[in-house]
């Protein structure tokens, strides 16, 4: 965690929120889980340029051009889905902590009434702030059991 992302979370409750995120990922193994879809990603393209050498060679470009393009969404959508998943897990983590999960919802309108341009979402490593409020609004609920003021 950076001073950066201070204004933005202005309370301990809203650093509350990026920490919980933060040692959720953590928790929840998501490097490795890249590292081991990156390996099959890998093996997925080695398997097909071994089936494909034999092919004439506008297949073999056709399929590169299909698998770099395909791995690099799959990979930004695992990416989504982690982030995703941090949220959800960090909301409760905060709120076990003593600190009430609705913040975590605060901390990402805050996020996006920070405006500027941002890639669409299916080219970005992070769901737009919009999709998060509402997962996060989704879980709210589960979370305010673990909230113990």
């Amino acid at each position: 965690v950076y001073t950066g992302i201070l204004p933005i979370t202005q309370t301990e409750a809203g650093l509350a929120a990026v920490m919980g995120h933060e040692v959720a990922h953590a928790i929840a193994e998501h490097g490795n889980e890249r590292m081991s879809q990156a390996l099959g990603i890998q093996v997925l393209g080695a398997a097909g340029s071994v089936v494909l050498s034999t092919k004439s060679p506008e297949n073999v470009d056709l399929f590169n051009q299909l698998y770099a393009g395909g791995s690099q969404l799959g990979m930004l959508k695992f990416s989504r889905n982690h982030e995703l998943e941090a949220d959800e897990i960090g909301m409760i983590f905060m709120a076990k902590a003593g600190y009430n999960p609705q913040e975590a919802i605060d901390l990402w309108k805050r996020m996006a009434a920070r405006g500027g341009a941002r890639p669409p979402e299916i080219l970005s490593t992070h769901p737009a702030e919009s999709t998060r409020i509402a997962a996060l609004q989704k879980h709210l609920k589960k979370a305010m059991v673990y909230y113990k003021p």
